[in-house]
């Protein structure tokens, strides 16, 4: 089984980013392939990057960076779950990436996002280019939401349409062969 480590962005008050992170996670678990965690920034609340000397360096200082990294370095693939703001991802999802550097590497990548029309795609877009530069082999397929509200219930939480469930289980199919493919990278 490969670890998945499921990453939710949004730290906001109000935020609805872990309700669709719940129900990854959980489409993750029922795969059978994967050991599943669940990340949330909202909770791990990381400080804006603070590290005296450059991640890249692997000399954290702190143990919430210590703690971070040690999450990151054990996961064999990752789903970003991310909303748009202003076009973008969201700033704690950058300050959380910018915290580390080779522990990201040599891992495949999902994402899920969502927002009004684009469906979060061009907080997607930016993301895969940051991504890419950690050498986080990023997938074409993806989980894209529009007007993602609509899939929001008061009493059940998130519930996705007949779309969103065929997304994600081509997304994860790629993933568990992905994470597969890049093991022999993650060992030396």
């Amino acid at each position: 089984m490969y670890k998945l480590k499921v990453i939710s962005s949004t730290v906001r008050i109000g935020r609805k980013g872990p309700l669709m992170a719940k129900w990854i996670a959980a489409e993750a678990e029922k795969t059978g392939q994967f050991e599943v965690e669940l990340l949330d920034l909202g909770e791990i609340n990381l400080p804006m990057m603070n590290e005296p000397e450059h991640p890249s360096l692997q000399k954290y200082r702190f143990d919430y960076t210590k703690n971070w990294s040690a999450k990151i370095a054990e996961a064999d693939a990752f789903i970003f779950v991310t909303a748009e703001y202003n076009h973008a991802y969201p700033a704690p999802l950058k300050n959380a990436i910018d915290y580390l550097v080779k522990e990201w590497g040599n891992k495949p990548a999902g994402i899920l996002s969502y927002g009004g029309v684009s469906a979060g795609t061009r907080a997607a877009n930016g993301l895969k280019i940051i991504l890419s530069g950690l050498r986080v082999v990023v997938l074409p397929e993806a989980v894209n939401l529009p007007m993602f509200t609509q899939f929001i219930s008061e009493d059940k939480g998130f519930v996705p349409n007949e779309v969103a469930e065929k997304a994600a289980a081509a997304m994860l199919r790629e993933l568990n062969k992905w994470s597969g493919v890049l093991q022999p990278l993650r060992t030396k």
